[in-house]
């Protein structure tokens, strides 16, 4: 993501995030409450040190049922300290005693029936709390984070959609092109979102650099808080104040079948950001999505900032589908400490093999 435009201009405090899995502190928000009564349980778990896969695993062993019956609103992180809803769907049996499962990386926080089945994506969206240590620039990191808070960040896909080195994007551009088969119906979709992604972000990020907040004739613009949208053909009075006030906001594509929805000058803008990437639109053509839109400014809520001697404490929550790390890259230059660990380690096992293949060929 380095390379896409910051709204803001990048960043150059300095900080350590993710030090302890406790500096990274998720909590999701359901749109619902369980309703007491049912065949499926709503569990609220907190973990530190387990991704959500490992957990969702945990639960079907313990409550002895096909792991296909176990379901979770959204992913979350491993690194970190994340509070999260699992369902178990066990029809005419006796409540576990959930409790049981509780350990130092996880905690049942309550456990209730519930009629429907929980789905991914069923989520308001995310609390987050974040704990950034060593900050080289207290001023700046406090005069962006006022920005953000006034004005948001681009609504960027993050690092996660398109997986370790892009891998997730290579390889859906490669099914995309018939270079490669994947008979996975998880992977092939987590793979196209990674292209479809990419293409959001490119135009998000073009037309920042270009034309920054000013708004251009035919812009499909979206409702707050909606998936509605319709076509600015004029920027007239009214709509101006409604984009001020925020209650319209501008939108980019998600690439798909039928005709683009921005019309005459907008239209024309998201064509030159995509000059440069017709196979990855046809291949999204080809594979049966639709044309759709994502707002393009993502506005944080709820947000604070707190500072501690030598690190800073950041609050702030998002809606489901929006990325804590795209706030993070406007507001300060983050080293992700495990990640870089991770990194390091990578690394040597690698040079250590490399050494080995040697010796191997010498000794031929």
């Amino acid at each position: 993501m380095s390379e896409l435009h910051y709204l803001h201009g990048k960043p150059s405090c300095k900080a350590d995030l993710r030090t302890h899995n406790s500096d990274f502190i998720v909590e999701e928000i359901l749109p619902f409450s369980p309703t007491g009564e049912g065949e499926h349980h709503m569990l609220h778990i907190r973990k530190s040190g387990l991704n959500t896969a490992h957990v969702a695993e945990m639960l079907a062993k313990f409550a002895k049922v096909h792991p296909k019956e176990v379901t979770y609103a959204g992913q979350k992180d491993k690194n970190a300290q994340t509070e999260q809803w699992f369902g178990v769907r066990i029809p005419g049996k006796e409540t576990p005693d959930w409790q049981q499962l509780n350990s130092e990386s996880l905690t049942v926080l309550s456990s209730s029936r519930h009629s429907k089945k929980l789905r991914i994506g069923a989520l308001l969206g995310n609390r987050f709390i974040l704990t950034l240590r060593n900050v080289t620039d207290f001023a700046e990191l406090q005069d962006k984070f006022q920005l953000i808070a006034q004005t948001g960040v681009p609504n960027y896909f993050g690092e996660q959609r398109f997986g370790h080195q892009g891998k997730n994007l290579i390889q859906g551009r490669q099914m995309l092109a018939g270079k490669k088969k994947i008979k996975d119906r998880g992977k092939k979709s987590m793979f196209l979102s990674a292209v479809r992604s990419n293409i959001f972000n490119q135009v998000t990020s073009y037309r920042l650099s270009h034309h920054q907040l000013t708004p251009i004739v035919g812009d499909c613009v979206m409702l707050a808080g909606t998936k509605s949208y319709f076509v600015a053909e004029q920027w007239d009075e009214v709509l101006l104040t409604r984009l001020a006030e925020k209650d319209i906001g501008f939108s980019a594509p998600l690439w798909g079948r039928g005709t683009p929805l921005a019309l005459a000058d907008s239209a024309l803008m998201e064509q030159q950001a995509l000059a440069d990437f017709s196979e990855d639109l046809i291949g999204l053509e080809n594979a049966g999505l639709s044309q759709e839109r994502r707002l393009l400014i993502l506005q944080p809520q709820a947000m604070k900032l707190t500072q501690q001697e030598q690190h800073c404490v950041i609050e702030f929550m998002l809606p489901a589908g929006s990325y804590a790390t795209s706030v993070l890259r406007e507001l300060v230059d983050y080293t992700d400490v495990q990640h870089a660990q991770w990194q390091a380690m990578v690394a040597e096992q690698q040079a250590q093999r490399e050494l080995i293949n040697k010796g191997e060929k010498v000794n031929d």
